[in-house]
């Protein structure tokens, strides 16, 4: 796995999409959320095909990280099975790739707003 990932996972309401995000980044599991919508999904669930508007998280990290956010979006997440996909990150600018491992390093790690 790569050292970087960018986790994607989609809500039903903004304040749901808010408090998730918030939450990872201030437990330092994520070093930025972006959160994106509404979007609109289409999707099968329990044998019919449903359509609703989401609010999309991008949600940035470290691998080192990867198994603890998971283990706190499901217990944050207000959906019975939520997508949660791990994106590698292949590369990226320097600067933003120390500043993300920074992010979600130890506390007293240098930490700037997501840029």
């Amino acid at each position: 796995m790569p050292r970087y990932l960018q986790i994607i996972t989609a809500v039903a309401t903004a304040s749901d999409a808010r408090r998730i995000a918030a939450a990872l980044v201030s437990k330092r599991l994520a070093g930025c959320v972006q959160v994106v919508g509404p979007v609109e999904s289409t999707y099968r669930w329990k044998g019919r095909v449903e359509r609703a508007k989401e609010w999309l998280c991008l949600v940035k990290t470290s691998h080192r990280r990867y198994n603890q956010l998971v283990t706190e979006l499901e217990a944050l997440h207000p959906y019975d099975t939520p997508e949660i996909f791990a994106v590698p990150v292949s590369g990226g600018a320097r600067k933003y790739l120390a500043w993300l491992e920074a992010a979600t390093g130890p506390v007293g790690s240098r930490n700037q707003p997501c840029p």
